[in-house]
């Protein structure tokens, strides 16, 4: 009787993957929730959603109507200035976008909403952060369809499924590296003016010290080694090059910085190094400031 009796209770204890299953469950429920809230604040205040959209055409047709006569064609291998200026637009549109991403979780905090997060028996505090980011990344991939529909409706560009995979791969690559360091600054800054002051500063210098507005060969030496150093650079010239070139192979050097001469497939890479780099950084940082 003992035996059968102890063999009921081995048999009566829970299973470790039902208990992973349900684990899983819960923490995509959180997710999902949080989200859910996220696109419910977007409702109410859509006018940040269609500033994203507005801004970065305006930035488009202004620029390139102004440089139209540029000769672009004898530094590059682009036709217009429109074409060379579109991936730069593109590429910047989702570093503002990812920018931004802190601001919620700025305003929780400010309003005491995070707290009460930070206290509910939440089955994982990771969920608060990834709810984050993809909210974020599917607002602005959808914001950047819009830029990367106008640039090809003004220059009458097309481009293949390869083509527009590769150049959302880029975005998403950016999207999410940016929205992590954003993320780390709601944590660590007092408050959302700090937090504005911090975007303000740094959206500006990081424009001008890429190659969105010029090439390389425009800029003077050190310029040019601080727009090597920024991974934005890398990001629009193989977006560029998608453009200009319609049957690209991934191997061929498109890439002429001052120390490296990279191709598609090299700048992809790096640019997963640092959005790895960047999560795992921001991770550690925010663990250690909520400790």
């Amino acid at each position: 009787m003992l035996k059968t009796s102890k063999n009921n209770n081995i048999k009566l204890k829970p299973r470790k993957n039902i208990k992973s299953k349900i684990y899983i469950r819960n923490v995509f429920q959180e997710i999902f929730c949080l989200i859910k809230r996220y696109y419910i604040q977007m409702r109410r205040r859509p006018s940040s959603l269609f500033s994203g959209i507005i801004q970065p055409l305006l930035w488009l047709i202004l620029f390139g109507a102004l440089f139209q006569n540029a000769p672009v064609n004898l530094l590059t291998q682009n036709k217009t200035y429109y074409q060379f200026l579109s991936p730069g637009i593109i590429v910047f549109s989702s570093f503002t976008g990812a920018i931004n991403s802190g601001l919620p979780l700025m305003f929780d905090r400010e309003f005491g909403f995070l707290n009460r997060l930070l206290v509910a028996p939440l089955k994982s505090r990771d969920s608060l952060l990834i709810s984050t980011i993809i909210f974020i990344a599917t607002i602005t991939i959808l914001q950047t369809s819009f830029i990367i529909v106008s640039s090809l409706l003004i220059e009458y560009n097309k481009l293949n499924i390869q083509q527009v995979i590769t150049i959302f791969i880029i975005l998403v690559l950016i999207i999410l590296s940016v929205a992590s360091i954003s993320i780390l600054l709601a944590f660590i800054l007092p408050g959302h003016i700090e937090f504005l002051a911090v975007i303000l500063i740094i959206n500006l210098p990081t424009l001008f010290s890429s190659t969105a507005l010029a090439p390389l060969s425009f800029m003077p030496y050190w310029l040019q080694i601080i727009a090597s150093i920024n991974p934005l650079t890398y990001a629009i010239e193989s977006i560029r090059s998608l453009y200009s070139i319609t049957y690209l192979k991934h191997d061929t050097n498109i890439i002429k910085t001052a120390w490296l001469n990279l191709n598609i497939h090299d700048s992809i890479w790096l640019l997963t190094i640092i959005t790895i780099i960047c999560f795992y950084l921001v991770k550690k940082i925010i663990l250690y400031k909520c400790e």
